[in-house]
């Protein structure tokens, strides 16, 4: 069955016609559940578990206020992970509920290496199922699940896009506007006002229809280059760009609230807000060990705040293990819709655990991957890694030559020179060597310090079962053939076409 048929035989028809080139004019018109909430998901890039305040990190040498007070107002959770410590296979996993060796989005599209692959349009994706129940969808910032015209946001279910298709170090840097390039070169600097001044543009347009809508905002910063607006960059403080870069992502998460206050839907009006994975150079992942590209906990542990007022409680904070798989299951939840029952959904439905009325988890056990492997099994407070984790070794980091392959790209970054280096390395280095079937206790040792494996060989038993149980379902995946080597690519339109002058070996 593929997914239209789904769609159809689920009673979606409303939304199969859409796909189909329908409409759905008559459900927004006069069908539409008003009651229904809004939904905001603001998806920081590359964000340390303790870039904010309130998650590791003590005297912060800048204030997040905003971010600080979405977890006032709502509640944080503090063993939150995503499912790999990069990109696309993270997002796409938000989307659809799903680990990415289900979904297949095993590594990141790249236009500069020609690695020109997407999300398998027969995902069902979050935008897709509330389309029936009247929700209007805008995805904002960072796709990175196809840049091509067939994997597109607006095929994947969004009503709008806006934003870089990729990361903002990937040649060409370039804005488009659902099928168009509406900028380019683009001052990165702008990035941050750009895509919160559209996303506020968003809500007030669909509270003034009295629409419920569903706000995807994928910022682009803190990745690689660093890029801050002249009102937020400090040049009389050289080298603390990350932290102006910081301080502006925290503005915009104050301006989306705002907006909901004024528009006197803030009680109507549930916000997330995570890391698609762990942060690169000039990060701080708050006392874990490791970084970005790392299974270690620096790598896909992340800060997640869920604020809902009135049904959300204020102030509290739970350790409870959960994953960005389980937010596609609860929003679908919220809005009164089952998940799809032709596949897997890895996700729970969590909105007990928001709410306060449950503190457990419902996971027995989650997984971490990195490329197209299964890496870790974490089970209450035990961490298997049945793979070594990758070390900073072989990739030249420490050498005080080191050059970033990927430098900035646009007419303009201010601050070019106060980008990251490996001199700034944002977590713990120290700890037993990585080797194969490493046990971590991280209620004693969240720094993963001491393997305990020698001492633990039941539990070792236990979660390597259980990880094999896994590994089973993973299916034989052919990894895309790319250029090894980045290239330079003109922008202004969606071809991609590789230039004979390359930028730099990888």
């Amino acid at each position: 069955m593929n997914r239209r048929e789904f769609l159809v035989a689920g009673g979606l028809g409303s939304l199969a016609m859409i796909l189909t080139g329908g409409s759905l004019s008559g459900k927004t018109l006069s069908t539409i559940d008003r009651s229904k909430p809004n939904m905001v998901i603001i998806f920081a890039d590359d964000l340390g578990y303790g870039d904010v305040e309130g998650f590791g990190s003590e005297n912060l040498p800048y204030k997040t206020p905003n971010i600080a007070r979405l977890a006032e107002e709502g509640m944080k959770f503090t063993d939150f992970y995503v499912p790999t410590p990069y990109c696309a296979p993270s997002r796409a996993t938000l989307l659809t509920g799903r680990y990415p060796f289900r979904h297949g989005m095993m590594l990141n599209p790249t236009p500069d290496q020609a690695l020109n692959f997407g999300l398998n349009p027969e995902e069902v994706t979050l935008p897709e199922m509330l389309k029936p129940e009247g929700y209007a969808s805008s995805c904002i910032g960072k796709w990175h699940l196809g840049h091509t015209t067939e994997f597109l946001p607006r095929k994947q279910g969004f009503d709008e896009y806006f934003g870089i298709l990729y990361s903002n170090d990937m040649r060409p840097v370039q804005i488009v506007e659902n099928e168009e390039v509406v900028e380019y070169p683009v001052i990165q600097s702008n990035l941050t006002k750009k895509y919160t001044n559209r996303s506020l543009d968003f809500i007030e347009r669909n509270c003034k229809k009295n629409q419920p809508f569903f706000l995807y905002l994928a910022h682009a910063m803190p990745h690689k280059p660093l890029a801050a607006s002249e009102e937020f960059y400090t040049p009389e403080t050289p080298n603390d760009l990350y932290h102006d870069v910081i301080r502006e992502l925290d503005w915009s998460v104050g301006q989306i609230i705002k907006k909901l206050k004024e528009l006197n839907i803030d009680d109507k009006t549930l916000v997330l807000f995570l890391s698609d994975n762990g942060p690169w150079f000039g990060g701080n992942t708050g006392g874990l060990r490791g970084m970005k590209a790392r299974t270690w906990e620096g790598g896909l542990r992340v800060p997640f705040i869920a604020r809902y007022p009135g049904k959300i409680p204020i102030g509290k904070s739970n350790d409870a293990l959960l994953s960005s798989i389980d937010i596609f299951p609860t929003l679908l939840h919220l809005a009164g819709v089952n998940s799809p029952s032709d596949r897997i959904i890895d996700g729970k439905n969590i909105w007990s655990l928001l709410t306060g009325k449950e503190k457990s988890s419902p996971h027995e056990s989650i997984l971490g991957m990195q490329g197209l492997e299964l890496q870790f099994i974490r089970s209450d407070k035990w961490k298997l890694h049945v793979r070594p984790p990758r070390s900073l070794a072989g990739k030249n980091y420490n050498s005080d030559t080191w050059s970033d392959p990927r430098g900035p790209d646009g007419v303009t970054i201010i601050a070019p020179y106060e980008q990251s280096n490996p001199s700034q390395h944002p977590g713990i280095c120290t700890g037993d060597d990585p080797k194969e079937m490493m046990l971590f206790n991280l209620k004693n040792d969240p720094e993963e310090q001491h393997d305990v494996a020698d001492k633990f060989p039941k539990v070792v038993q236990r979660l390597k079962k259980m990880f094999d149980e896994y590994e089973k379902q993973v299916p034989e995946f052919k990894r895309p053939k790319g250029l090894n080597k980045v290239h330079r690519i003109k922008g202004g339109d969606l071809n991609y076409e590789i230039q004979s002058n390359i930028i730099k070996e990888k």
